[in-house]
């Protein structure tokens, strides 16, 4: 196979990552707190077959960056749904260790303890789940979590020196691969209202229709380059 053939080959496969990221990012429009992703693309060297192909550079995934932009905060009045103003996270403990999310619809189990939308614990300021007593429970701005005229803990919320590298777990629900989380100091609460999602559909179908026609492109292509292959060998063969 000619380096050209290469060249198209891996530039097929990086549109196919680039349409399931695409498809993700519209599938979650609709999701509180989901962060959209982008992702780069570079150039690799072919070192062990250099010197078999016409062009030894492919395209290849050059990773991906988590887009913290923040989404628009839309009123619901429900009393245990609350948002983010500021870089933090909320921190939700699952079988795979602490997730973080900007999604706060939140609830109560039947022990009363605050959870996630899967069940997942909440988790308070010390790593430890927070259980509320009898009577109207409210999140104050502080994060504080009441249960009538008693509170019941504060939620825990962090933030991180580079947040565009943490990663998607789940939905809105990332996850922090060789960074610390710290307890963020510049982060409000407000009560009764959902960070929607930050991915703009014009955009994302806008985007969707120039990997599309790459990818037809590049699939042309690999079809004419094979049809020119198949036909050179065939007039060779043929005159031997």
């Amino acid at each position: 196979m000619s380096g050209s053939q290469y060249i198209a080959l891996s530039g097929l496969r990086a549109r196919v990552d680039e349409l399931d990221r695409l498809a993700a990012d519209i599938a979650n429009v609709g999701t509180a707190g989901y962060k959209g992703e982008r992702e780069a693309r570079a150039s690799a060297t072919r070192d062990t077959f250099a010197d078999e192909l016409q062009t030894a550079i492919d395209t290849t995934f050059g990773g991906r960056r988590l887009d913290t932009r923040a989404g628009a905060i839309a009123s619901t009045g429900r009393s245990l749904d609350v948002a983010v103003e500021g870089p933090g996270y909320f921190v939700i403990s699952t079988a795979s260790g602490e997730r973080y999310t900007r999604n706060g619809h939140f609830g109560l189990s039947a022990s009363r303890q605050l959870i996630a939308e899967d069940g997942s614990p909440v988790q308070g300021e010390g790593g430890q789940p927070i259980t509320v007593g009898e009577g109207e429970v409210r999140i104050e701005q502080d994060g504080s979590v009441w249960a009538g005229t008693t509170e019941a803990g504060r939620l825990a919320v962090v933030e991180f020196g580079d947040p565009t590298t943490l990663t998607q777990d789940n939905a809105s629900r990332l996850r922090a691969e060789g960074q610390a989380a710290t307890p963020s100091t510049s982060t409000f609460i407000r009560s009764g209202s959902l960070e929607q999602s930050n991915v703009s559909v014009s955009d994302r179908l806008a985007e969707l229709t120039t990997v599309s026609r790459g990818f037809e492109a590049l699939q042309k292509a690999i079809t004419m380059l094979m049809n020119d292959v198949d036909g050179r060998a065939i007039d060779n063969l043929g005159r031997r």
